[in-house]
């Protein structure tokens, strides 16, 4: 607690509030009331078994899924209140994706996947590649950015995969099982990634993760249980 105490007097708001989030799917519940917030810079960790709706709540904070009730405010944002196109375009620019598989398109370059988020906000085209050129650079992948994802490690794949969740410069990132497909050593590269983003760029994290290690860099670890917190 004493860490989220502190970002708070930092920070002086919330970046993410969700309150009385319910989803279910056919007959099954698999959100049952769920309130969370989150400070601006903060590390958050959600765990529990699989099934527990992990996954689920961060697609709904990520506008990915719609709750069947509650709400969602990102930086003082009622998300679904938004019309579908304004939502698409809050998401490309406030909300930053790293997944699991990576998701990087196979017949784009390191560089061209970076690029994307930029593209579909329609920056142009100089400004994007320099913004991603630093990004790659940055993360240590100056000599990779024309090699298609086909041509990189699983490593070199996870950190592509965050250099474009960054391109739009988002208010927060949401990571879903980001080390799962990951070897040790590639693994805490990661955590160190995570922790390097938040302190140049002050991004607010959400981590869902079966990572034990992973949770433990984390201000806080959240536990989902029966659908609720």
């Amino acid at each position: 607690m004493r860490a989220n105490q502190l970002l708070g007097a930092l920070y002086g708001k919330s970046m993410i509030e969700v309150k009385n989030i319910h989803k279910s799917f056919g007959t099954l519940e698999v959100l049952k009331g769920v309130d969370l917030t989150v400070e601006k810079g903060e590390i958050v960790s959600i765990i529990g078994k699989s099934g527990a709706g992990k996954t689920t709540l961060l697609q709904i904070i990520g506008t990915l899924d719609k709750p069947d009730a509650g709400s969602v405010v990102i930086d003082g944002v009622d998300v679904f209140a938004l019309k579908e196109k304004e939502l698409a375009d809050f998401r490309n620019r406030h909300i930053g994706f790293i997944f699991q598989f990576h998701q990087l398109l196979p017949e784009f370059n390191a560089l061209e996947n970076v690029m994307m988020p930029a593209m579909i906000a329609r920056v142009p085209e100089k400004e994007a590649e320099k913004r991603a050129v630093q990004l790659l650079t940055e993360l240590g992948m100056a000599e990779r950015l024309t090699h298609k994802p086909s041509q990189l490690s699983g490593g070199e794949k996870q950190r592509v995969a965050a250099a474009r969740a960054m391109m739009m410069s988002p208010d927060v990132i949401l990571a879903d099982e980001p080390s799962g497909s990951l070897d040790e050593s590639n693994k805490k590269e990661l955590h160190k990634l995570l922790l390097q983003m938040r302190e140049q760029y002050g991004q607010t994290i959400i981590i869902v993760t079966h990572d034990k290690e992973l949770a433990e860099i984390s201000n806080r670890i959240i536990e989902i249980k029966d659908g609720k917190i």
